[in-house]
């Protein structure tokens, strides 16, 4: 985005999250100084932890891009307007009732200000809206909710599904926002004949410059541009045009554009990688028996768990699933502590103790040298006077030798 265009930003997710944090920035630095920022929490009001969603997010935004928001119900008159997470049916239920609606298509029609829709609120940014805990969660049949189409003054009649390449369902197809393919299928057909899907990978956003309609791809993903089952994927660092995109959904070729110089590369690296890279670190330190390099590893995954603490994403390899591998990984450390045989974490104490016993029965103070042997059978070591010199085991051990006999 270039210095003092106004610009629309849909994220597929991710967008608290430190792989984001740059192309943030690059929006935000074309607003000038000191841009007046407000977070819409419609998406996400009615669930019991909305007041801690919007503490993270105003923390993210403060500590990582250094912009301080304020949460409110509407639009009008900021530079910056973000929303995100929650559900895209009870966001519209509210922006259509109270002209919320109608003051993001005029943010988007006068080419003015930040407008970013991340998850959820990306959802409702086009003609038609995945309704997705209904169909998802409820059950019902698949279908469409009538969305903003902020994209109509753009020139684009398309729905815009988030989450396009989830990944969290494993044994299922949860790809296209938890639609899988034959869901999105089915709804596909639903839409006007000349309406197309624009599909947005997770950690991934598409900025739009509403001046010059460029288009680019941001992140660790892609867009997608698909119509009936036919689709073209355009990757991050990739860009087009507004009017590339419609050639794209009618089956052609895209312009390519000239681009400023983008926002850096954000990192490329989400929780979910680094737990399990953290996991696989501490096994394989293990295996080597470098018992501090597998110590590290876990200290590196709780830094990660606290970095990405702000993301207000609920999807799979969040910081919840992230916890429960730095658990699991403690506990690991926490069972080879176990495997150390007492005798041998002892040995270093009692042995010397078991020297000076024997110096004092040498020198014919017995009543020291019972204090003494008394003393560490209080403390759980007992000693065993034989023909070939003392023992000692620890009590709930299996006895063992010293292997050091004193005269």
């Amino acid at each position: 985005m270039r210095d003092g265009h106004g610009v629309l930003v849909l994220m597929g997710s991710g967008e608290t999250s430190p792989t984001m944090v740059e192309i943030h920035r690059s929006v935000v630095r074309g607003l000038g100084a000191a841009p007046r920022a407000v977070l819409l929490d419609t998406p996400y009001a009615f669930q019991e932890n909305a007041a801690d969603i919007s503490a993270r997010a105003r923390g993210y935004f403060a500590r990582s891009v250094g912009l301080e928001i304020e949460v409110s119900a509407r639009p009008e008159g900021a530079d910056w307007v973000f929303s995100g997470p929650g559900s895209p049916t009870f966001a519209l239920d509210r922006w259509s009732g109270s002209g919320i609606a109608d003051e993001l298509r005029a943010r988007v029609r006068a080419r003015r200000g930040a407008t970013v829709l991340a998850s959820a609120a990306a959802c409702t940014a086009g003609l038609a809206t995945v309704p997705v805990y209904e169909i998802y969660k409820v059950g019902q049949d698949p279908h469409w909710r009538e969305g903003l189409d902020l994209l109509e003054p753009l020139g684009l009649r398309a729905a815009v599904i988030p989450h396009f390449d989830n990944a969290e369902g494993g044994t299922h197809d949860t790809r296209y926002c938890y639609l899988g393919e034959r869901r999105l299928s089915l709804m596909e057909d639903l839409l006007p004949p000349d309406a197309f899907v624009l599909g947005i990978d997770e950690h991934t956003a598409v900025i739009i410059d509403l001046e010059t309609g460029e288009v680019a791809v941001a992140g660790r993903g892609a867009l997608t541009v698909r119509r009936r089952g036919s689709q073209t994927v355009l990757p991050a660092g990739g860009g087009t045009d507004l009017a590339g995109i419609g050639r794209l959904a009618r089956g052609g070729a895209p312009a390519r554009v000239p681009r400023q110089a983008g926002p850096p590369a954000p990192r490329q690296v989400t929780l979910e990688e680094a737990a399990r890279e953290r996991e696989r670190d501490v096994r394989a330190a293990l295996t080597r028996h470098d018992t501090a390099a597998a110590v590290r590893a876990v200290l590196d995954l709780e830094s990660e768990i606290v970095t990405w603490s702000a993301d207000t994403e609920e999807d799979a390899g969040g910081v919840d699933d992230a916890r429960r591998t730095l658990r699991s990984l403690i506990a690991v450390l926490g069972g080879l502590a176990d495997t150390v045989d007492p005798h041998d974490r002892l040995a270093p104490m009692v042995e010397p103790l078991l020297a000076l016993r024997g110096e004092l029965r040498r020198s014919h103070r017995y009543d020291l040298a019972d204090a003494l042997r008394a003393a560490l059978s209080a403390g759980g070591v007992l000693v065993e006077d034989t023909p070939d010199g003392p023992r000692w085991s620890v009590t709930g051990a299996r006895h063992r030798p010293a292997g050091t006999a004193c005269a």
